[in-house]
Order: C-alpha cells, then sequence, then structure tokens
C-alpha cells in the first residue's frame, strides 16, 4: 500500500513541505484546487523533487475544457518525469455554474465524456491521426501541428476520478484509471455499494480491478498523548458533521440507518450552530467513519478493514503531522500489498 500526505495549501509554502515529504519516505502528495491553482504548485514542486509521485485531489474538470486539462496534464507529465496523477472531480452545480460561470448538467454523463475527451486528445497527439471527437457536450476536431506537442516520452498521465454516490463511481470504473473516493465513507458503504459498482463497470469495459488505483483519505484518529487523541477526535466529529450536513451525502449515512442525524445536522448547518454540529457525532458513527486507536494499533486496523481494498491512502489531515508518530505508521503500511477483493 502506497502511503501518501496531503498538503496545506499556501503559495510557495507547499515546495518545502514537498520536499520534506519526499525525503520523509512518502510515495506521493497530493494537492487540491481550493484559494490557489493545484496545477501550479505541481510545476513548482516537480522543478525541486525527483522520486514523489504528485497529484490532484481534486482538479475541477468542469471549470475547465477537456483541451485545456489535457494541455495541463500532458505538460506536468513531462516536467515531473512521469509523475503526474490527474485527479479529477465535479465540484457541485452552484460553483461550477455562478463562480466559474461554467455549464452544468448531467454530471455523470458529462464526466464519462469530459475523460473519453481528454483521452482522444492525448491518443490524436501520441498518434499523429486527426482529432475527431464529437460528443454531446464537447466537441474537439481541430489540431494543427503549431499546437500538437507529439508523444509524451513518459506516456499519458494516470485519470483518477472522485465521487462517492453509485452513478459518478460507475463513470470512474468504466473510463477512469482509479477511483478517489470521498473521505466521508464507511467501510461498509465501500464494500456493499462503491466496490460492487467499481468492479461491475470495469466488468463492462472488459477490465477488472487489476492496475486500478483505489487512492482513499481515510479519518485516522490517534495522537501519542491522551490530550492529542482527544483534540483529533474532536477534529474529526467537527469535520464528519461538517460532510454529514450536506444533503449529497447522504446516502452513506442512510444505509446505516442514521438518516435522521443528517437531517438534523443539515438544520443546525442553516443556523450556524457549527460546535453544536459535532456533539452530534458519537462514539459508533465516529468509529464507523474513523479509525481510532493508539498509534501502534493503528496500521493494524487500517489494513483489516481496508488492506484488500485501497492501493494508496492519505491520512485525513486532523492537524500538523508528527514526523514522529507517522514515521513508523508510514513504513508499516507501505510494506503491505493488496490482496484480492473480498466479494
Amino acid at each position: 500500500m502506497k502511503v501518501d500526505i496531503g498538503l496545506d495549501f499556501s503559495a510557495g509554502a507547499d515546495v518545502p513541505a514537498a520536499i520534506a515529504a519526499e525525503k520523509a519516505g512518502y510515495d506521493g502528495l497530493w494537492l487540491v484546487e481550493g484559494q490557489h491553482d493545484p496545477l501550479i504548485s505541481v510545476g513548482m514542486i516537480a522543478a525541486q523533487t525527483e522520486r514523489i509521485e504528485l497529484g490532484t485531489a481534486i482538479l475541477l474538470a468542469f471549470a475547465r475544457n477537456p483541451m485545456t486539462t489535457a494541455v495541463a496534464a500532458n505538460d506536468l507529465q513531462l516536467y515531473s518525469g512521469g509523475r503526474f496523477l490527474l485527479g479529477l472531480g465535479s465540484q457541485i452545480k452552484a460553483h461550477i455554474t455562478r463562480r466559474f460561470s461554467m455549464p452544468w448538467s448531467e454530471p455523470a454523463r458529462r464526466m464519462e465524456e469530459y475523460i473519453q475527451a481528454v483521452r482522444a486528445i492525448w491518443s490524436a497527439w501520441e498518434s499523429g491521426r486527426k482529432l475527431d471527437f464529437q460528443g454531446d457536450f464537447y466537441s474537439h476536431t481541430l489540431m494543427t501541428p503549431m499546437f500538437n506537442p507529439g508523444p509524451n516520452p513518459h506516456g499519458n498521465p494516470p485519470i483518477l476520478l472522485a465521487g462517492l454516490g453509485p452513478r459518478m463511481t460507475r463513470v470512474a470504473g468504466a473510463v477512469a484509471d482509479g477511483f478517489l473516493p470521498h473521505p466521508f465513507n464507511t467501510e461498509r458503504y465501500l464494500r456493499e455499494v462503491t466496490i460492487p459498482t467499481l468492479v461491475a463497470a470495469r466488468a463492462e469495459a472488459g477490465k477488472d480491478l487489476a492496475g486500478f488505483e483505489i487512492s482513499a483519505m481515510p479519518f485516522i484518529v490517534t495522537g501519542a498523548t491522551e490530550e492529542a487523541m482527544s483534540a483529533a477526535a474532536t477534529a474529526a466529529r467537527a469535520q464528519l458533521a461538517f460532510y454529514a450536513s450536506t444533503p449529497t451525502y447522504r446516502p452513506v449515512l442512510e444505509l446505516h440507518g442514521w438518516a435522521a442525524l443528517g437531517e438534523e445536522l443539515t438544520t443546525l448547518s442553516k443556523t450556524g450552530r457549527w460546535e453544536e454540529m459535532g456533539r452530534q457525532i458519537d462514539d459508533s458513527v465516529l468509529d464507523a467513519f474513523a479509525v481510532v486507536a493508539e498509534p501502534q494499533a493503528v496500521p493494524g486496523l487500517l489494513l483489516d478493514r481496508y488492506g484488500d481494498v485501497f492501493t494508496r491512502i492519505t491520512p485525513y489531515p486532523l492537524g500538523a503531522p508528527d514526523p514522529e508518530l507517522w514515521g513508523p505508521l508510514v513504513e508499516q503500511l507501505r510494506s503491505h500489498r493488496r490482496v484480492s477483493l473480498r466479494r
């Protein structure tokens, strides 16, 4: 199992943090599209590192068109020497239409076509054949020599798609190289909903899960002291409450019989009662979403839950990472190799 790290995104500060992560032995690092453009940071980090893989988790696909994404990803794959991971996600309608002034419709179908269009563009560069992609949402039919970078010597970067519900999960299995499960997940939801959906979609495409990345960000509540454990638990409850208040993520709660909790948290969020929300996440809910254990027990519990599911993990950030705490955990997890998925 590969062990990655997510970086706090502040312009410029991510480069020394990435260098430190590479020295600490992490396999990859992920940057989110928030207040800054992660593509710029990936380029900066690529120039200062040698081994660590560099990914976007996530890049907002619908804020761009397939051509701009294909060009940027191709460049970063080139600049990084083949270390780039293109993690894509849809965001929600309000941000796409009101923040980016871009079209929104049928997000799952649009995303499937978006990824197919990116691949068609890369294929035209690689083969030299005419670009002729015509779909319901995107059309790319012009590629003159001036704008054709030719084949990438490192190959095309893998595409990982973020999702939670069955529709976007099916798209990931059908056309992507990997899946980025939302952090608001439980082992039961993964095994009863997500994995069967991926397996079915891969089978329809004539593929299986061999070589298919499942890169997750599980909640881990741990600490070297009782105070640190308590602080991590409080932070996890607050973040889980925030996610649970979002109706889009309600299916995970419904599977566990916790739909009423989601409705209550939605009501509290609308009145700004943020501190009270975290207190609604009791121990049973916390344990379902997070591995809660002392440091030495974390690797074993993570592998028991997810060792046959995830190919790589990024511990959910609940505060500044402690190198002395995480160093041994990283080594134990990295030595693990995924076995066949239990059906």
